[in-house]
């Protein structure tokens, strides 16, 4: 039966979840409180991850968190506030990381993404879409020992979940990127993973859920939501009000704000982002993240984008200078020839990824609002699982057997 379907949030997430829903035969408006051309699905790094099957809560990372806070071109910064829901969020992320908890969500990680992968798999072969993909995996690259050691002890797990992983000398990794002249000791390479352009896919999606009768109303703040007898009954922006049948809340970081309206608490926490695009040749094929800083580097249809950080410290959009540099800085370190102009660091930009405390996105229906689908959490997974997110929110919405099991990732879980 098609359900006249409202989706709060024109992310990644969003978009995917419009598209299967519409493949279902429901009626689509969008609405997004931006223009729809800028933050998180536009500036990361545009991965598609099988071997990210270690959530971010891992044990020791608050320890780490503790000393980075002092080093403001740390990787992972938490900036301390005296704020409920940070405190909170804070307190579930501590007792969410511990090994058992870890190893505990490792096959939901990986089964997610690769279901993700497949999917983006189909749509790239369908007639619908023409975006830039390639599966080329990705070089986890070390410059110590040490890191090394630790990324292979991971990579090592990744073989036992069925993945495809190597360990790799410098001299490897220069006969599969010859001419990139990259400065390290070694990386963990895996054939699993695929990469995209961001912007391209979200110019094509939003272009074909137009072309297919979805409505869109952009630069529309959500003001409050209505809710009679656990369902909600109305949608109030700033501009009208809207009746739906069924509501998906995919509004990213904004997503708690939103729930709080109808009573529900949600946790998370706006992880900012950084990219920087250059666009100039680097002789950069294969995707790298930099593990010592904790910088991913995506070869992009005409241009290579150097993304990175994880700053916790609220909802806004500033940029702050010197973790631009730290990113610029990295690269330089490990790619010899590779020089980051002025101009480039300029012109950086950032973007919020909704964090939950243990490390998995918030998808499919709380028990407290009968018309409402939740689709956020994501933290910097948010573009690998944008299909399979959206693939499972359409068949929660349309009451079919869903693909995957969705316990692990329920909105009403404890922590």
């Amino acid at each position: 039966m098609s359900k006249k379907v409202v989706i709060i949030g024109g992310g990644i997430i969003g978009l995917c979840s419009a598209y299967y829903l519409l493949k279902d035969g429901h009626e689509i408006t969008i609405i997004d409180q931006s223009n729809m051309d800028s933050g998180a699905s536009y500036v990361n790094a545009g991965y598609i991850t099988p071997s990210h099957f270690i959530s971010l809560a891992t044990p020791g990372i608050i320890t780490k968190g503790i000393k980075w806070m002092f080093d403001s071109k740390s990787p992972f910064y938490v900036k301390p506030r005296l704020d409920i829901d940070f405190l909170k969020w804070s307190w579930a992320f501590k007792k969410s990381a511990t090994k058992e908890k870890v190893e505990n969500s490792i096959k939901a990680i990986k089964d997610i993404n690769l279901f993700a992968r497949d999917l983006y798999e189909d749509l790239k072969e369908s007639k619908d879409f023409d975006f830039h993909y390639e599966r080329k995996g990705l070089l986890m690259c070390y410059k110590t020992d040490k890191v090394g050691e630790e990324e292979w002890e991971v990579g090592k797990r990744g073989i036992q979940e069925g993945l495809g992983v190597r360990n790799l000398t410098a001299t490897q990794v220069k006969e599969l990127e010859p001419n990139a002249n990259l400065n390290i000791k070694g990386a963990v390479y895996y054939d699993s993973d695929a990469h995209m352009t961001p912007n391209h896919f979200m110019k094509e999606m939003v272009s074909y859920l137009k072309e297919n009768g979805v409505t869109f109303f952009k630069n529309e703040k959500v003001l409050d939501i209505d809710v009679t007898a656990n369902k909600i009954s109305k949608i109030i922006t700033d501009k009208q009000s809207i009746v739906a049948d069924e509501v998906v809340l995919a509004a990213g970081s904004w997503s708690p704000l939103l729930a709080k309206k109808i009573g529900l608490n949600i946790p998370v926490q706006a992880g900012k982002g950084y990219r920087i695009n250059v666009e100039r040749e680097t002789n950069i094929t294969i995707p790298a993240i930099l593990c010592e800083a904790k910088v991913a580097v995506t070869p992009m249809d005409g241009f290579t984008r150097f993304a990175g950080t994880m700053e916790i410290a609220g909802i806004n959009n500033k940029i702050n200078p010197t973790r631009v540099e730290a990113i610029a800085t990295a690269a330089q370190n490990y790619y010899n020839n590779l020089q980051i102009t002025k101009t480039e660091k300029e012109l950086a930009a950032c973007g919020l990824r909704p964090c939950s405390p243990d490390g998995l996105p918030y998808v499919g229906k709380s028990s407290k609002c009968t018309n409402l689908t939740i689709a956020t959490g994501h933290a910097m997974m948010g573009w690998s699982l944008g299909t399979a997110t959206g693939k499972l929110i359409s068949e929660v919405i349309s009451n079919k057997k869903t693909s995957l099991d969705l316990s692990p990732f329920h909105p009403d879980r404890k922590f």
